[in-house]
């Protein structure tokens, strides 16, 4: 339920309405806006029949949230959360762009990645310390050296690092490494570790699971906030479908549709949802032009050696190509870059 305040109550009218919800057992929520100010209740809303709220003098209106995802829906918050990653805003206005290698090698590979993107103006760094594989005997990762190597890397290029936690057990370890929790397609619904990282203070970038609708994704994202942690970012990377022209189908369907449903940031990751290097140019102006607030990129100075997705990792010269390429885009767009 929201409760819709009228322009002239104050913080003392609020507080006397969410004290009131708190004391039936109900999830109070206070929204302060720049017009009006936005009370929400979560809960057995049945109860609040016993507050009479609409007789409030302050009280300008009462509705129910009807979707089922209701802390990320925009009928209970109508304008956009600007997440921090490490102190860099994402979203409100801006088009933010992640880049760095699928998964963390070695300090060579990993300072070589970090300082060819800062030299591109690109504010973060992102790599796989943990990596979830098809196969068993595929690369899996650095760990907590990876994740040391990351922290390094950070320190060394002034650019917080994103990077994926496939375990619950391995929130607290990552804390001190990383400046956002990246949640994989595999691990969507893995309410486990969403619900690990909802007890975390830092951003979460959440994948669409390869079959998962945008319900479910905004049902997970709602796992998130859910547990306290309201930093979270939405993003499409492609779902499986008939085609096989593209490693995965790159929804785009899917970002409009969330900018409208939810106040949550939403990127685009073109590297995995068409794993076809030459593709991600392209998919990423069109990430622009549908609305994304950013797109997560996989780059790497030697993709021929790349212990993982080499094939869809961007070279030097590429990842130039692609900030020169999206600039006009981002312009026309109304955003900045």
């Amino acid at each position: 339920m929201i409760i819709i305040l009228k322009p002239q109550a104050t913080e003392t009218d609020a507080n006397e309405i969410l004290d009131k919800i708190a004391s039936l057992g109900l999830n109070p929520l206070y929204m302060p806006g720049i017009e009006r100010t936005v009370l929400g209740a979560l809960g057995d809303e049945r109860k609040l029949k016993q507050l009479h709220l609409d007789s409030y003098p302050m009280v300008d209106a009462v509705k129910p949230v009807l979707s089922p995802y209701k802390l990320v829906s925009r009928e209970l918050q109508a304008h956009d959360s600007i997440v921090s990653i490490g102190g860099v805003k994402v979203g409100g206005g801006k088009f933010t762009v992640i880049a760095g290698p699928c998964s963390v090698e070695g300090q060579d590979q990993l300072f070589g990645v970090a300082g060819m993107i800062k030299e591109q103006g690109v504010p973060l760094l992102r790599g796989g310390a943990f990596k979830p594989r098809t196969s068993p005997y595929s690369f899996q990762g650095l760990g907590l050296e990876g994740l040391k190597l990351l922290k390094a890397a950070r320190e060394q290029y002034q650019l917080p690092v994103v990077s994926e936690i496939i375990d619950p057990s391995d929130a607290d370890l990552m804390y001190d490494y990383i400046d956002c929790y990246q949640i994989g397609a595999r691990n969507m619904q893995n309410f486990r570790l969403l619900e690990a990282v909802g007890k975390q203070d830092k951003a979460v970038l959440l994948k669409r699971g390869m079959s998962a609708t945008l319900e479910e994704l905004l049902l997970a994202a709602e796992y998130i906030i859910n547990a306290g942690n309201p930093n979270v970012i939405l993003c499409e990377r492609g779902i499986r479908t008939f085609e096989t022209a593209t490693r995965n189908t790159l929804d785009l369907n899917a970002v409009a549709y969330l900018k409208e449903k939810s106040h949550l940031p939403v990127f685009v990751d073109p590297s995995h949802g068409t794993g076809v290097k030459s593709l991600i140019n392209p998919l990423s102006r069109a990430a622009v032009a549908v609305g994304a607030d950013g797109i997560i990129v996989e780059a790497h100075l030697n993709p021929k050696e790349a212990l993982s997705d080499g094939h869809q990792a961007l070279t030097a010269d590429d990842f130039s190509r692609l900030m020169a390429d999206i600039k006009p885009f981002v312009a026309a767009a109304g955003k900045q870059l």
